[in-house]
């Protein structure tokens, strides 16, 4: 195993039990869009926006991970997974979101599952990796409270059919993302720019999660649950030091970071009054017993990372909101995507957490961690990049924090949402004219990672 790595620690040692996978999300690769009686996502509209999504690109045939999941398990065995992180598509289950269900994706998700426990991986479903029903949307989608107690009720159906072999849930990913993205920016589906007046979507994917819980732990008996949020260490340029950058960053930190963390593990929203709501009840969206519903017990809290964030006060007060994005003054290498490189972050939040939250923070663990890299099988780039952040979770640990799996993003090329097929994150190379899978450089340093962890 090689890498270019010139940290003495290098390679760290990992406990015996850590668990090493690798994750994907279903309209980012599964394809077979409109087969078996799915019913259409958010995404599935949305790709069809002129102008959506670079290129026209769309996620009708993706990896055709549908047809092809027997060739994909046979190279997480080649890996020697732990684990394998996947999420359900819910139109394919519950095509209008609530109501009927489709025998046919359930099957689907069946014979998933039974393929990966007779590879010897365990099975990590996430519920919602953001393909939200279209006919849940056109009724407000996470806007509307209703869809939470849709979403608990679309668990409860999924965990009865895959609870006796399925332990390891994940309620959601990255609700912070798609509130922002989704409802904030419109830059993802359902493509709704409504600024501040998204916060709802926030409260609303949380309850959603609180009620999946619930519903969970009353069909799977010793379920484990995680719900995986994107976490970033807020930081400030050297120039920017002043009260207000301060209280940008605070804003900031509150808004991406602590309206998804605070609830869950502390049963409280942190002060968001620099968003114009000093009441914590938000003008009624925050009910009685909600927040007693977000904060039950969590086995375990994903961490999804992929580089920090850069904050100043804002240039305009007026516009909105209380900061502004900025680049870093470092001259930090940059993945294809653009994103800086910055290994040390995953320290900072883990430490971060563990500072905040204490003996509330349960087990962590890294649900997403990787980068774009031009195409080609020769991605040295990208091994440094899981190198060095292996080597920062391996620090934190060292500080007390208790990861207890990796799961890097991804195990293919796939759907980069809005980017379409132009990044690509995966430790296999895939030809989306031909389907043909051929793994890179990284897959072979992934596998020979995990094999020298368990040596």
């Amino acid at each position: 195993m090689t890498t270019s790595s010139t940290d003495a620690t290098w390679p760290p040692r990992l406990p015996a039990d850590f668990t090493w996978g690798v994750s994907t999300a279903a309209y980012q690769i599964e394809g077979a869009a409109d087969e078996d009686g799915k019913g259409a996502s958010i995404w599935d509209t949305f790709v069809r926006r002129p102008g959506a999504v670079r290129d026209g690109h769309t996620g009708d045939v993706a990896c055709d991970h549908y047809h092809r999941f027997d060739e994909d398990i046979a190279l997480m065995g080649r890996l020697g997974l732990d684990a394998y992180r996947f999420s359900l598509s819910w139109p394919r289950i519950v095509p209008t979101g609530a109501g009927k269900v489709e025998p046919r994706g359930l099957d689907f998700y069946d014979r998933l599952v039974d393929a990966l426990l007779d590879a010897g991986i365990e099975p990590t479903p996430t519920l919602f990796h953001w393909d939200l029903p279209q006919s849940l949307e056109d009724q407000g989608g996470w806007l509307n409270r209703d869809t939470a107690e849709h979403f608990a009720q679309y668990a409860a159906v999924v965990a009865e059919r895959l609870g006796d072999r399925v332990k390891r849930w994940i309620t959601l990913n990255e609700p912070f993302v798609h509130m922002s993205f989704g409802y904030g920016f419109g830059v993802h589906a359902p493509g709704r720019a409504l600024l501040l007046d998204a916060l709802p979507a926030a409260h609303h994917q949380l309850l959603g999660h609180g009620l999946a819980t619930a519903a969970l732990r009353n069909t799977v008996p010793g379920a484990q649950i995680l719900i995986s949020n994107n976490c970033t260490p807020v930081r400030l340029r050297s120039d920017a030091r002043s009260d207000e950058d301060s209280a940008a960053a605070s804003a900031y930190d509150a808004l991406h970071n602590r309206l998804f963390n605070d609830p869950l593990l502390l049963g409280s929203y942190p002060d968001l009054s620099a968003y114009g709501m000093p009441d914590p009840s938000w003008a009624g969206v925050v009910r009685d017993g909600d927040l007693a519903t977000i904060a039950a017990p969590l086995d375990g809290l994903g961490v999804n990372y992929y580089n920090p964030t850069w904050i100043t006060a804002p240039a305009d007060p007026a516009a909105g909101l209380p900061f502004d994005l900025a680049e870093p003054e470092e001259p930090y290498e940059r993945t294809a995507f653009g994103w800086p490189v910055v290994p040390d972050g995953l320290t900072a939040v883990l430490t971060g957490l563990k500072a905040r939250y204490g003996d509330a923070l349960p087990p962590v663990w890294i649900t997403e961690n990787g980068c774009s890299q031009p195409a080609g099988l020769q991605d040295q780039a990208r091994i440094d990049y899981l190198s060095g952040h292996i080597t920062a979770l391996a620090r934190a640990m060292a500080q007390g924090v208790d990861v207890r799996g990796y799961f890097t993003w991804s195990l293919l090329d796939n759907f980069e949402w809005a980017e379409g097929y132009h990044q690509r994150f995966g430790l296999v190379e895939v030809d989306f004219a031909t389907q043909q899978r051929t793994p890179r450089a990284s897959f072979a340093w992934y596998r020979d990672l995990i094999a020298a962890q368990r040596s």
